[in-house]
Order: C-alpha cells, then structure tokens, then sequence
C-alpha cells in the first residue's frame, strides 16, 4: 500500500521518466489508456476513409446522371474537409498532439463550405459580417501561430513524450 502511495504521490517528472521501471501501476493504467486512444483515432480513421469512399462514388454518380454544379462543388468541399480532418488524425497518431495549423485549416475550409452551400446572397448581412469576422480571426490565428513558443513556460510535453517512446525501445 505504501508503494502504491508513494507512485500516486510521486512528482510528474518522476512519473515520465522513461528510466522508471515499465511494471509501476502508473505506468501501465497510462499506457493502457494511450493505447485506447490509438485505437480511437484509428477506428475515426477508417470511418473517415469510407465516408470519403462512398462521398466520391456519389459525386461520380451525379456526375453521370446530371450536371448540378452548386451540389458538386460542395460535395467536392466536403470531400477536402474529410480528408484534413484525416491528416489531422494521422498526425495525432504520430505525434500524439493535435495540430493547431490544420484544425484552424479543416475550420476555415468548412466555414466557406457553407457559405458556398448556402448562398451568400441568401445570407443576412449580420451573419455575413459575423463569417468575415470569425475568418479574420482564424486567420490571424495561423499567422500569430508562428510566433508563438511550441508550449507554455518552458514545458516541453513533446520532448518529454520523445524521451518516453526512447525509453520503450
């Protein structure tokens, strides 16, 4: 009981130290729960890829039968959509963080999918002002995401992650 203690207690950079011994409880409920996670994002992967599948056997199929061009064109949006939002996941599978750069991207391409979709002169002019607005800030978002420091105060999670998958190898 007391070991268990002293692991619950034990400060982070204890607990993330990939020198520690694999067999501590800690380490096996987080690695555990990683492993659910992966398992997550790679059933949302598969998803997304036969949503994309069946979204182009239609699209081709419209195209065959009749030409609507405002339909396409936003089936075509959605298509680009889907396929971000599975780089977006492919890249937490690999880096085990979400992208800021491609979730504002997936954000900003899906905005102007409705907008498109709907019209825009069909759109009151508040909302119209509210959309330019929103993008403005996305994309300012993307430019200000250059300038900013990969984390907050000097913590690193990434090295410490990398520093963890070297200690697993």
């Amino acid at each position: 009981m007391q070991q268990l203690n002293k692991l619950i207690d034990a400060p982070v950079d204890e607990q993330i130290n990939p020198n520690q011994d694999k067999n501590t409880l800690r380490y096996r409920i987080v690695h555990t729960l990683e492993l659910v996670q992966d398992a997550i994002a790679i059933s949302l992967c598969i998803g997304l890829f036969c949503v994309m599948v069946l979204q182009l056997k239609e699209i081709f199929l419209s195209l065959i039968t009749t030409l609507r061009f405002h339909e396409i064109t936003a089936d075509i949006l959605f298509i680009l959509i889907l396929v971000e939002l599975f780089r977006l996941l492919i890249i937490y599978l690999q880096e085990q963080r979400v992208s800021i750069g491609v979730s504002v991207e997936v954000t900003i391409v899906s905005v102007l999918r409705e907008v498109i979709v709907k019209g825009l002169l069909e759109v009151e002019w508040k909302q119209v002002l509210a959309t330019c607005a929103f993008l403005v800030a996305l994309a300012l978002l993307l430019i200000v995401r250059v300038w900013l420091p990969p984390t907050f105060e000097g913590i690193d999670p990434e090295q410490k992650a990398s520093l963890r998958f070297k200690g697993r190898k």
